[in-house]
């Protein structure tokens, strides 16, 4: 299913806009829809099937997700009500080809932000990213908190139990990160990206990386208290109370 191309004048270098997972099995569509949305400054990620799409948007943030519905394995409806019941709360577009009003209202219902049906123009498609992203900025908490720990990102303090943590800048920058998607899996590519501002990751800064996250378990972490700070084998790291 042909996807019209942007325009060459919008294919002038842009800013970065941010981050979009694009799952897609269809791969002229996929290629078309990259193409565009990366000429429009939009880091973009393609997955072809259900199964990798979920551990991608379980272990990366992404400020918009693109979702076909007909994906091998795995149907888009059943990715997108296990992303909302699991409390992922990233903006999702749905693409597909099934046209009905049921159909849409499904969709809508299963925690879809938008839904555009194939064929397309990329023009409808790129107004259609915007408003959702417009719709969905808003102000992140300054007050965070998991357990007995407790952020507050304007005054940056930190209290665990009542008792004030010291941090250096850094261990407070990944502590807040990791507390703001606490129970999901962060990967060390994105704290690389998110956390050390950095485009790719190095055996050196994955090494700093673990020195920080070593330290700020051993502020956080006290003897006796609830582990917050779990590390993820080969994957990343999460914040979440230790499992009883």
């Amino acid at each position: 299913m042909p996807v019209a191309a942007a325009p060459p004048s919008a294919r002038a270098e842009r800013p970065g806009r941010g981050r979009i997972l694009v799952v897609e099995d269809e791969q002229k569509v996929a290629a078309a829809v990259r193409e565009g949305l990366q000429s429009e400054g939009y880091d973009v990620t393609v997955e072809t099937t259900g199964e990798t799409a979920f551990f991608r948007i379980n272990t990366e943030r992404f400020e918009l997700i693109l979702l076909d519905l007909g994906l091998p394995g795995q149907d888009g409806l059943d990715i997108l009500r296990v992303m909302r019941e699991a409390g992922v709360a990233t903006p999702v577009l749905v693409l597909t080809a099934r046209d009905t009003v049921g159909d849409r209202v499904q969709g809508l219902n299963s925690g879809a932000d938008d839904y555009l049906v194939k064929p397309f123009a990329f023009a409808e498609l790129l107004a259609r990213i915007q408003a959702v992203l417009r719709r969905g900025r808003t102000a992140e908490p300054q007050r965070l908190a998991i357990g007995d720990l407790e952020i507050e990102a304007a005054a940056r303090t930190v209290t665990r139990g009542g008792k004030a943590v010291d941090l250096t800048v850094k261990e407070f920058e990944l502590l807040v990160y990791l507390t703001r998607h606490a129970r999901h899996v962060v990967s060390r590519d994105t704290l690389v990206r998110e956390v050390w501002r950095e485009t790719a990751a190095s055996t050196t800064l994955n090494n700093i990386i673990d020195v920080h996250v070593s330290r700020l378990r051993r502020k956080i972490d006290r003897e006796g208290s609830v582990k917050l700070i779990h590390t993820v084998r080969g994957v990343g790291f999460v914040v979440r109370e230790e499992e009883p």
